[in-house]
C-alpha cells in the first residue's frame, strides 16, 4: 500500500465521519470530494446513498483540490499533491483494516477530481476492494496507457459514471479508463447519462445502494 510515512500537503488535514459507527458498520466508503469542494460536501453523497449500515469516511483536500492541475495534466506535473492524495486514500485502507474492514469491506468513491483519484488509487494499488465507484471521472494522466499499470484487481466491482454533455470530463477518457480497469481484472460497468452534466444522478446512487447492500448481506 502507500507509504504511511509521506508527508505532503494532504496530510494531517480533518477526515469526516458519517453513517454508523465502526462498531456497528458492515461496510465502510471512503468518499473524495471533487476540485473546489470540501468533505463537508461529499459526506452528503453518504446521507443521499442512504444506507445506515455503512461507515462513510471523507477527508478533506488541501486547497480544496486533490490536484494542482486538471485530471489530464501528465502525473508529473501533480506533484507533490498527488502522491500525497493516494498515501490519504492509502492511509484510510490502512486504518479500516485495523478496526476490521478488510479491502474487501471497502469501497472506494468519489465525484469530479474526487473520481479521478479514487480510480487512479484503485489502478495503482490493484487488489480486491469492496468496489470502487467513480462518479465523473477517469484516470490522471497524459498519457494514460494500459502497460503503465500492473497487478490484479481480482474481480472488484467498478462502476463508471459519467454524463455526454459533462464538459470536464471527455468521454474518452471514461472510455479508456474502463478498458485500462477491465485489463487488470475489475468487473467494470460504465454507464453514460443523455443530456447530463457534471454532477451526480439519482441512478448513480441507486447503482452505489446496490453495491453496498451486496458488501453488508455477504
Amino acid at each position: 500500500m502507500t507509504k504511511a510515512n509521506v508527508n505532503g500537503p494532504h496530510q494531517g488535514l480533518p477526515v469526516l465521519h458519517g453513517g454508523a459507527p465502526f462498531q456497528l458498520a458492515k461496510a465502510a466508503m471512503i468518499l473524495l470530494h471533487g476540485r473546489y469542494a470540501s468533505a463537508e460536501d461529499i459526506l452528503r453523497l453518504g446521507d443521499g446513498i442512504g444506507r445506515k449500515d455503512v461507515l462513510y469516511l471523507a477527508p478533506q483536500a488541501a486547497d480544496h483540490e486533490w490536484l494542482p492541475h486538471t485530471f489530464r495534466e501528465p502525473a508529473e506535473r501533480q506533484e507533490p499533491k498527488l502522491t500525497s492524495a493516494l498515501a490519504v486514500v492509502g492511509g484510510l485502507v490502512n486504518a479500516l483494516g485495523e478496526v476490521g474492514f478488510p479491502p474487501e469491506k471497502i469501497v472506494l468513491s468519489g465525484f469530479s477530481q474526487g473520481a479521478c483519484l479514487a480510480t487512479h488509487f484503485a489502478a495503482t494499488h490493484p487488489r480486491r476492494y469492496g468496489g470502487v465507484m467513480a462518479f465523473s471521472g477517469a484516470l490522471i494522466g497524459d498519457p494514460v496507457r494500459a502497460g503503465d499499470f500492473s497487478g490484479s484487481l481480482e474481480g472488484t466491482p467498478v462502476f463508471m459514471g459519467c454524463g455526454d454533455a459533462d464538459d470536464l470530463i471527455p468521454l474518452d477518457r471514461v472510455h479508456g479508463t474502463s478498458e485500462i480497469l477491465r485489463g487488470l481484472g475489475a468487473e467494470v460497468t460504465e454507464r453514460i447519462y443523455p443530456g447530463m452534466g457534471h454532477t451526480v444522478s439519482d441512478d448513480e446512487l441507486g447503482e452505489a445502494r446496490r453495491l453496498l447492500s451486496l458488501l453488508t448481506e455477504a
